[in-house]
């Protein structure tokens, strides 16, 4: 009897059928990662299995996985691997997701246990499905991790919520330490790179949660090397310090597939420390900016160092 043939899901259904965006410049050297083999990423990611947790690391491609793992250090995703939105920079599935899993909260608890970790970084799939956006089920992944982690620090970084009426105010209220939503690019390319979302709806959310709780960094990050200007990056950041924004991340896009938004042009180590100068001399309390620096990349050392800059900031204020 012939063996039934298995049909593999595309992971992007969406854009399978798009022309190719072929990226023509070539990848510079200071783009280049070492592939991960260490024993202590393969530790990482033997946890990462058993406790079957998602993360943005694999799901997203990111060129820091094995730097990041062998430190263990991992970035959670949760709400499953399926995301409600087809961006067209992201790695990410898009389809329809499956039901929230009510003990996500404590493997993820868990997974920050048995990793050691002191600085947690939890994101998430869009979940325009549901009702809150994902926002309840976010505050129930903070609140287990609490619970089971004392000391532990938490950075969330989530999706806009799609204006979901009190999601700002159920995040506002679990208080995790950092408050991340991105930008991700600068208005005028967002019909083309980020059409589901909306540029001042994600600056909004930003300046909710400050607003809410003073007390909760706030961060945001842009990719670059996608056609936009320089004058529209620091316009950008003057938009996000206007919304009270801590800190900013900016790092080079990277093309996952050929069906996803091209590399326009690879920004040099030169111009991203320039932009750094800016976004400090804005008034940012925390910038990183490199050509291979992601959201989460660093976290813990950076949250530090953010902690550091308010208490400093604070005590200059009261001399």
């Amino acid at each position: 009897m012939d063996t039934p043939i298995q049909t593999i899901k595309p992971r992007h259904p969406e854009k399978a059928h798009r022309p190719d965006q072929v990226t023509t410049a070539k990848r510079p050297d200071w783009i280049r990662v070492k592939a991960p083999n260490s024993p202590q990423y393969h530790a990482t990611r033997e946890t990462v299995k058993a406790l079957k947790l998602h993360t943005v690391c694999e799901e997203a491609g990111c060129p820091n996985i094995g730097e990041c793992w062998t430190q263990k250090h991992a970035t959670f995703m949760i709400m499953g691997d399926t995301c409600t939105r087809a961006c067209s920079f992201c790695n990410v599935k898009t389809g329809k997701p499956d039901a929230l899993d009510p003990f996500e909260p404590l493997r993820v608890a868990t997974g920050t246990m048995e990793l050691g970790l002191k600085h947690v970084v939890i994101t998430s799939v869009d979940r325009d499905d549901l009702d809150d956006g994902g926002a309840r089920h976010f505050a129930d992944v903070i609140t287990k991790t609490r619970q089971k982690n004392k000391g532990t620090t938490i950075e969330i970084l989530t999706p806009d919520f799609k204006n979901k009426p009190g999601a700002a105010e159920v995040i506002a209220k679990a208080r995790p330490d950092v408050f991340n939503h991105n930008l991700e690019t600068v208005p005028r390319l967002y019909l083309t790179i980020r059409p589901g979302a909306r540029y001042f709806t994600s600056l909004r959310l930003l300046q909710e949660i400050k607003e809410i709780d003073p007390s909760i960094f706030t961060k945001s990050g842009l990719m670059v090397g996608l056609g936009e200007t320089k004058e529209e990056v620091l316009q950008v950041m003057d938009d996000l310090r206007a919304a009270d924004v801590d800190f900013l991340t900016i790092g080079q896009y990277l093309q996952p597939t050929p069906k996803h938004a091209k590399v326009e042009r690879y920004v040099t180590p030169e111009e991203f420390a320039e932009y750094e100068k800016f976004a400090r001399a804005k008034g940012f309390l925390m910038v990183s900016a490199s050509p291979l620096t992601r959201s989460s990349y660093h976290a813990g050392d950076d949250f530090e160092k953010l902690r550091s800059a308010r208490e400093a900031q604070l005590a200059k204020q009261q001399a």
